[in-house]
C-alpha cells in the first residue's frame, strides 16, 4: 500500500467521520459535577480532576501546587498483528483532543470506563482479541505532568485467520508505519507507545551499558533526589484560578483545565461533555543520538513526574499460567517495598516468597481478577520479573474426600495453613522429600493428584514414576 493510498483513505475517513467540538465552561458541562474539590462524572467512573502538592529538590522550584487527571483504572492500547502477512491493523479515529481531527490509532483505544460502556454506547470493535491467551502484555505508566499514576495496558494480539474489516480500520506493515512518521500529526501517540514497548534488541547491537550498570546510575539519583506528592482539593491549589469557566494558572502558562462538547457521527456514543486539558504552548521531545560500536545510541534523562508514585518500575511483560484468571490485575508502590497481588518469579523462575495480610491470602478483590499479597525487601531493576495469576480454592480442598495434602513451594504454605488440621500431610522442601513421599510413605494402592507449574519442577519428577 503506498502513502498515497494511505493518505487517500485517511482523507475518505476525515470526510466521512464528522466531529464537532465546542468549548464550554466547566460548570455547564452535563453529566459532570464541579465543586471545591474535585471535577468528576457522575458515575464516579471514567476520570476526574484533583489537585496535587509537589515536594522535590529535582526541580529549582521545590514546591509546587497543579492540577492533575485521577483516572483509576487501567485502559487498553492494543494492536493486532497477522502473522501470515506481519501486518498491523490500525484504525483511522476521530478525537476532540487531536490538532487534525483523525490520527491514525490503535486496533483498540479504551479506558476501562469506555469498553465495559458506562456510557451506555456502541461496543468496542476488536476487544475480544485482547482478552485472550495469544498476545504480548506491558502495563506502561502515561504522561506523570498530566496524569496521577495513570497506567495503560499496552498490548499485541496475534492473528492468523481473516478478519472482517470495517472501513475505519486498515493493515499496515512496518515499513509503511516507519513512512508515516516523518508525516506530522498523522500517526498518535498511544500506537507509538504499543510499538515502543515491544522494541527487541538485535542481535548486531553492542550497547555500551547493560542493565546492571543502568540500574546502578538510576539507584544512585533514587538517593539523592526525592519527589512526594499529595492530592489536595481544588480550591488549595496555590497559584492557579478556579472559576466556573476554566482552571488556569496566574502566569497563564503552563496549561489549563476547560470543558468541551463534543459531537460525532464514529464514536461509541454521538455526543458528550468532559474537561479535558489545553497546552498554552507548544510542547518539545526529542533525543541525542551518537553510534557507538556502530548502534545507534539515544541520550536519555533521569527525571521525577508529579504524577508517578512508583519507586520501582517492574518489567511487566504477562502471562496467565491460569485459563481461569482474565489479563487484567493489580499492583501498588508502597515506597520502597513492592506490593502486588500475584505470584513472581524471576527470569530463572526461582520463586519470590510472598508475605502478605492474612485477610489478603487467598482471597479475591471485588473485580474477581485480582489477588492481593505483599512482597517484602526491595526488587532489583537489572533482574526480569515474572507474573503469574495463579486461584488455590482452599475450601474446594477442605470439602473434598482428599484424605492428606502435601505442598512444595514456599507460595503454597499459606494454602496449607488454612486446611483442615486432619487433612494437613507437611509441607515438602525439595524433590528428595517428594520422592520419598512417593516411593516411601505413601500406602500402596494410593491414589495422587499432582499440580503444579513446571517452574517446580514436578513435571520432571512425575516422567520418572
Amino acid at each position: 500500500m503506498s502513502n498515497k493510498v494511505i493518505l487517500t483513505w485517511l482523507n475518505k475517513q476525515r470526510k466521512k467521520q464528522f466531529l464537532n467540538v465546542k468549548k464550554i465552561d466547566l460548570f455547564k458541562l452535563r453529566k459532570w459535577k464541579f465543586n471545591k474539590k474535585e471535577i468528576h462524572h457522575e458515575s464516579k467512573k471514567f476520570f476526574k480532576v484533583v489537585g496535587v502538592r509537589i515536594h522535590s529538590n529535582f526541580y529549582k522550584k521545590k514546591n509546587w501546587d497543579q492540577p492533575i487527571i485521577v483516572q483509576n483504572e487501567i485502559g487498553i492500547l492494543g494492536v493486532i498483528k497477522n502473522t501470515k502477512t506481519n501486518k498491523y491493523l490500525l484504525q483511522a479515529k476521530v478525537e476532540p483532543g487531536n490538532i487534525n481531527r483523525i490520527q491514525i490509532s490503535p486496533t483498540v483505544q479504551a479506558t476501562k470506563s469506555n469498553y465495559t460502556r458506562i456510557h451506555g454506547g456502541k461496543n468496542i470493535p476488536y476487544l475480544e482479541y485482547f482478552r485472550g491467551k495469544n498476545k504480548n502484555f506491558s502495563l506502561q505508566t502515561e504522561q506523570a505532568f498530566r496524569y496521577f499514576n495513570k497506567k495503560n495496558s499496552n498490548i499485541v494480539s496475534y492473528v492468523s485467520k481473516k478478519i472482517n474489516l470495517d472501513d475505519r480500520f486498515r493493515w499496515f506493515s512496518k515499513k509503511e508505519i516507519n513512512t508515516l512518521l516523518n508525516k506530522k500529526n498523522l500517526i498518535n501517540m498511544d500506537t507509538l507507545s504499543v510499538f515502543s514497548s515491544f522494541i527487541k534488541k538485535k542481535k548486531k547491537d553492542f550497547p555500551l551499558n547493560n542493565k546492571k550498570t543502568i540500574a546502578k546510575w538510576k539507584n544512585s539519583l533514587n538517593k539523592k533526589y526525592s519527589l512526594t506528592n499529595k492530592i489536595i482539593g481544588l480550591n488549595l491549589i496555590k497559584n492557579w484560578n478556579l472559576s466556573g469557566k476554566k482552571i488556569f494558572h496566574k502566569t497563564k502558562n503552563y496549561f489549563s483545565v476547560i470543558g468541551i462538547r463534543v459531537k460525532t457521527n464514529q464514536r461509541e456514543i454521538s455526543d458528550w461533555d468532559q474537561p479535558i486539558i489545553q497546552g498554552s504552548k507548544m510542547a518539545f521531545a526529542g533525543y541525542l543520538i551518537k553510534k557507538y560500536n556502530n548502534t545507534n545510541h539515544y541520550l536519555c534523562r533521569y527525571i521525577l513526574k508529579p504524577g508517578s508514585k512508583e519507586a520501582f518500575k517492574i518489567d511487566t511483560r504477562y502471562k496467565s499460567q491460569n485459563s481461569s484468571i482474565k489479563p487484567t490485575f493489580k499492583y501498588a508502590f508502597k515506597e520502597k517495598d513492592f506490593e502486588g497481588i500475584f505470584a513472581v518469579s524471576t527470569e530463572n523462575y526461582s520463586e519470590l516468597e510472598r508475605k502478605a495480610p492474612s485477610k489478603y491470602i487467598d482471597n479475591k478483590d471485588g473485580d474477581n481478577n485480582s489477588f492481593y499479597g505483599k512482597f517484602t525487601g526491595k526488587p532489583q531493576d537489572n533482574i526480569k520479573y515474572s507474573i503469574t495469576l495463579e486461584n488455590i480454592d482452599k475450601s474446594s480442598i477442605n470439602k473434598s474426600n482428599i484424605n492428606k495434602t502435601y505442598v512444595y513451594g514456599k507460595l503454597t504454605r499459606h494454602t496449607f495453613n488454612k486446611l483442615k488440621p486432619q487433612m494437613r500431610g507437611r509441607i515438602l522442601h525439595n524433590n528428595i522429600d517428594i520422592l520419598n513421599l512417593i516411593n516411601k510413605e505413601l500406602p500402596n494402592n494410593s491414589f495422587l493428584m499432582i499440580k503444579g507449574s513446571n517452574s517446580t519442577g514436578l513435571n520432571k519428577i512425575i516422567k520418572n514414576l
